[in-house]
Formats: structure tokens, sequence, C-alpha cells
């Protein structure tokens, strides 16, 4: 589950991360009084405007309507007023959205981190991650913060750091030492950042968290040390743990068949495919994607309807699928073994039914318990459905569909 970043941040704060302090707004009114509040604070006439989508790159990014940026500084009130009209409710598109872009509901207004001081300032960058390979938590982190991390990592590699935590020891205090010193840094910084990295461990741990990215990890000119940004995405598995978090799901963010297919219990991804495919259980689903490809074709989405499918999950998963325009085909491929086939037919069946005119060839492959009575079910339907006993009669059968 991805959050914005104006939710992180609330976040790292119980955490004792110190963060850029802001306030999420919905409207030009709230971005005003946001910017009030922040001058009053800090003393400072700047602020910045960043709009909140699940998406990096928005300071790159381009707000369709107004042409606009989807991060901009502030001098004055006025600027507020006019990056606030631009940028809210309007789409913006990054590197990371695809042309279609996302439309922003919220904006951030946030405090001006360039004051003046004794020191200069810097921006570094460090995430922590699962690496599957190790079976550890790896921290990356760099010297080169900022929009441009993602041509460091390509024409620089050298320049990204790792530091990866036993699980069974945690992060250690050398660790951290040795993250603040490889950045750079001295005296108070050197001491902030230690703590720092010490902080933003426990709040990856705690929170559950899939991945947690700070950039920019901001020095400031005092020297104290600062998430300007941060990305967090928590492990949907670990949910359960934390009905907090859940109240923080943003759906509008995410794809609408996915949201409905949640509410079925239902396991789907889209894909970009022409080819929909429904299965029970995650490995046989991988097999049918590879076989759909192997046919000629490409899959249009991962359904898995678990072990515990009957009519009605059948019959939503059916409806799911139909909704996406590139789908030419459609795979059910089903192995009964706690699921019943039959079940499985009558949900394909009542679908095929309620949902009137089908246009598109529907292939069902059935194998296991009660298989042979799904089998009859479906050739007795009347229904315009093709089934097939073996994987290959079914990639057959694909296959003739897509030419």
């Amino acid at each position: 589950m991805n959050l914005h970043e104006y939710q992180a941040k609330e976040l790292l704060k119980k955490y004792d991360v110190k963060v850029q302090e802001g306030f999420a707004c919905s409207t030009v009114h709230e971005a005003e009084d946001a910017y009030r509040q922040i001058k009053t604070a800090h003393g400072s006439p700047f602020a910045v405007v960043k709009a909140q989508i699940h998406a990096g790159g928005r300071g790159k990014g381009t707000i369709k309507e107004t042409g606009i940026n989807g991060v901009k500084v502030a001098k004055s009130l006025e600027d507020v007023t006019e990056f606030a009209t631009k940028i809210l409710n309007g789409t913006l598109v990054t590197i990371q959205t695809g042309e279609a872009g996302k439309v922003v509901n919220k904006i951030y207004i946030a405090q001006d981190m360039y004051y003046d001081g004794p020191a200069e300032r810097k921006e570094f960058y460090l995430s922590i991650l699962l690496d599957r390979a190790t079976g550890k938590n790896v921290i990356m982190y760099s010297t080169e913060g900022g929009m441009d991390i993602e041509e460091v990592a390509h024409n620089t590699p050298e320049k990204i750091f790792k530091e990866w935590v036993h699980p069974g020891g945690g992060l250690q205090g050398f660790q951290a030492r040795n993250i603040a010193f490889n950045l750079g840094l001295k005296g108070d910084a050197f001491k902030g950042m230690t703590k720092f990295v010490t902080n933003l461990y426990n709040a990856y741990l705690g929170l559950d968290c899939a991945m947690l990215e700070i950039n920019p990890l901001f020095k400031a000119a005092d020297d104290k040390i600062i998430a300007v940004d941060c990305k967090m995405d928590i492990d949907d598995n670990s949910l359960m743990r934390h009905p907090d978090l859940v109240a923080l799901r943003d759906v509008a963010e995410e794809d609408p068949t996915e949201v409905e297919a949640g509410k079925f219990n239902l396991n789907f991804v889209k894909l970009d495919g022409n080819v929909g495919c429904m299965v029970n259980g995650a490995g046989l689903a991988m097999a049918t994607m590879d076989m759909i490809k192997l046919s000629g074709g490409e899959p249009a989405n991962f359904l898995d309807v678990g072990g515990t499918a009957n009519a009605t999950t059948v019959e939503a998963g059916f409806r799911i699928i139909m909704k996406d325009p590139k789908v030419k085909a459609i795979l059910i491929n089903i192995f009964g073994g706690i699921v019943r086939c039959d079940r499985v037919a009558q949900g394909v069946i009542d679908a095929y039914k309620n949902m009137g005119t089908i246009n598109i060839p529907i292939i069902v492959r059935l194998q296991g318990t009660n298989a042979v009575e799904a089998k009859k079910l479906i050739d007795e339907s009347g229904l315009k459905v093709q089934s097939a006993i073996q994987l290959s009669e079914a990639a057959e059968l694909v296959n003739r569909a897509l030419s």
C-alpha cells in the first residue's frame, strides 16, 4: 500500500525522524492558510507547493492542463494562490505515470529548507528495502541526492553505497556511523545523520514497510538532517497488524479494477495484453501467462481466484476482465484441488447469461475435482464457450482465437 508524502511524514514523526514541516491541502483557500502558518512559524516568505500523487518525478512532471511543474517554490502568497490554482485538480504527467498521468487531489504546502546559516547545504539519497538475494534489509544511499538520482544510478553506480543489516542483530551503531562517514559528514551533521538513520530504520521495521525512500535527504545550513521528501510503501500482508494505516489508503490513486477485485478477495493485477486469464493458484497463473505468450498472445491480467472460489467470485472476476477493452479472448484455467470445477463452471455460465452478448472467445480448461461434471455443465449450457482438457488444447484454442 503506497502512501502520500504528507501521510508518510506524519508517520515518521512518531519515530523521531525530522521531516520538512507542511500541511496537506485540498483547496486553494486551505493552501493560502497553510502558507500564512508556515510563514509565521519559520519567518521566511518562501514555501514549496508539491502535488500529491503516488508517483515519483513530480518536480520534472507537468500538469497537462496548465503546463506547470508538479513542485514549485513560492515566494509570496500570490505565488501560492497561482500555483495551487494551476496544480489542484490537474493531471500530472511524470516519467512514472506515463502519458495518462494522475489527477492531483491534494497539494502539500511545506517550509522552505534553503534558509541561511554558517554551513553549506547538501542533498543526499537514502532508501531501505529488502534484498531478496541475501535475505537482509539493505540501506542504499548516495551523496548525489535530488531529482537526478536515476541518472546517477545508471551513469555512476559507484556513487551508490549499500549497507546490509542482519535480521538477527538489527542496525548496528557502527553501520549508522559508516553511512554518515561515506556521506562525507562531520561534527553535528555526522551525529545527526547517525541518529536519523537509526530512527528511520526503526520506522521501516515498526511500520512493516516494503520500501522507504528519502530523496532528498537534506543537510541544512545549520547541520540539521531532515527528510524533505518521503516515499513509503507498506507491506499489504502486514495491514492486519496496522488497522490505523488501512485508513490512509487512497483508492483514487489505484487502478479501479484492482480495487473492485479486492472487494471480492481476488488477487488481480492489470497488465497490457490481449488475453484475459482467470486461474486458481499463483503458480498455475504464472504458467498460464507463459502459455498465453507461447501461443502468440499477451496476458491482459493476473487473476488468481484462490482455493475457495465459487460461482459468485468467478462471475466477479469474469466481469472485471471484461471491462478491459483490449481483451480479445478469455482463458479460464482451473485445477480443482480444494475448489470444485463444477462451481467454477456454474460461475462462468451465470456470468455469461447475466452479462448478455459476449463477442469474444472464451476458453475454459477444468481439471481435478468434479471436472467431468463441469465439462458437462458447459457443453450443455448452449453457450459459445470452448472447453479443453489438456493445457496444450487450451493453448491451441487461444492461438485460434487470436488469429
